[in-house]
């Protein structure tokens, strides 16, 4: 859907709010029916957008989604809002009063900047995405402080803002881009671009090298409930920083520059840091938080002897610890009882669900499996969560 324009009419909005809800299975009928009464592509855009905002749910939050408008590939790029909130308040805490948001998408980093009192400017080329950034700011009672503008991002002036936010495209038509360099714009053009405000913050995928960030920027990879959402170069705040934020908190780790922690053999508890952690580097804080060290040089797992709560990494009480074989687990697992089997991996190349087809598990017990390596050999640790 390329126009918004009959959706944000009363006749559109009307068919929004009948058909909220709306199951896949339900579609045809509701559609068949709809159309005695409303024009056909108007039925089918109404529907379309039903379902992109029931995908955005997870994003967004019920209310919200609810109220928005989105297109495919916005719903799939936009930032989640929870971490689109943080971002805004730690602008908020170095002064920031007015952003422009470069490659803003359909307007997720915008709502909430503005929600935090900032003053936007939001620019996106895509006619069809600036449209429905502005749709959102409308919707959301926001257009008093966000302007949307369509434009190349590389043509804007943004000298009258406190600070840049750039989101390069990180898809291309063969899916999702790697190659920094072959962003959209490359990561070059947004890091000369941050470097002209007294503060920005460039949105990147959490894989990025962290020999393509910049000397002169802060690193920052984000996890929500777990999952690593994204990496963030800031610029402005604290050169050559490295941390991980986690969210809900939020709760930032700051890397102090040790080195890798040692191997050593297994202890009682195994740790599995979280994904920000491990991405930007700072397991060895996390080891050295809990006077722990690895299990392989090359494994993010970290053992220690002591049960020590930590934000940073979950912890499991391990009872045994076997080389890789299939048969000996399927047959400790059935004498226990276990019927309810969590696979982690770290180091192997077995899949979760192709091993637990083999052991087949029955019963009323539950266990935790790790597949990985202790000191270069295959190996199979057993356990569950750690009681606190």
């Amino acid at each position: 859907m390329n126009d918004l324009a009959p959706l944000l009419t009363p006749e559109g909005r009307a068919l929004l709010d009948e058909v909220r809800g709306t199951a896949p299975a339900d579609e045809l009928a509701v559609a068949t029916r709809l159309r005695r009464d409303h024009p056909a592509p108007l039925v089918s855009a109404a529907l379309a957008q039903a379902r992109l905002r029931q995908r955005a749910v997870a994003k967004f939050g019920t209310e919200d989604a609810h109220r928005m408008f989105f297109t495919p590939h916005g719903v799939e790029q936009s930032t989640r809002a929870s971490v689109a909130a943080y971002r805004a308040a730690r602008l908020t805490e170095l002064g920031v009063t007015s952003v422009a948001d470069l490659c803003c998408g359909i307007g997720g980093d915008a709502i909430a900047l503005a929600r935090a009192g900032i003053r936007v400017l939001a620019v996106d080329r895509d006619p069809a995405t600036a449209a429905t950034a502005r749709a959102n700011a409308d919707a959301l009672g926001l257009a008093g402080l966000i302007e949307v503008r369509e434009a190349d991002v590389t043509e804007v002036d943004t000298s009258g803002h406190d600070a840049v936010f750039v989101d390069p495209a990180r898809r291309g038509g063969r899916g999702r881009i790697f190659d920094p360099e072959a962003y959209s714009p490359p990561l070059s053009w947004a890091v000369a671009a941050a470097r002209t405000a007294r503060v920005a913050a460039l949105k990147i995928a959490p894989g990025v090298p962290h020999e393509a960030v910049p000397a002169d920027a802060e690193a920052e990879w984000i996890s929500d409930h777990g999952d690593v959402k994204e990496a963030v170069l800031w610029f402005g705040t604290e050169p050559g920083a490295v941390r991980a934020t986690l969210l809900p908190g939020p709760r930032a780790l700051r890397g102090a520059g040790l080195p890798d922690p040692p191997v050593r053999p297994l202890g009682r508890y195994l740790y599995e840091p979280d994904g920000a952690v491990i991405r930007a580097h700072l397991v060895a804080d996390v080891a050295a938080e809990l006077d722990g060290g690895l299990l392989d040089a090359t494994i993010a797992y970290v053992t220690a002897d002591t049960l020590r709560p930590t934000p940073y990494a979950t912890a499991y009480e391990i009872t045994d610890q076997l080389p890789f074989n299939v048969k000996k687990l399927k047959a400790l697992l059935r004498e226990r009882g276990v019927g309810v089997l969590t696979v982690k991996k770290r180091g192997s190349a077995v899949e979760p669900e192709e091993l637990r087809r083999k052991v087949k598990p029955q019963g009323p017990n539950a266990a935790t499996v790790f597949l990985t390596r202790v000191a270069g050999a295959p190996t199979m640790l057993i356990g569950g969560p750690a009681a606190a």
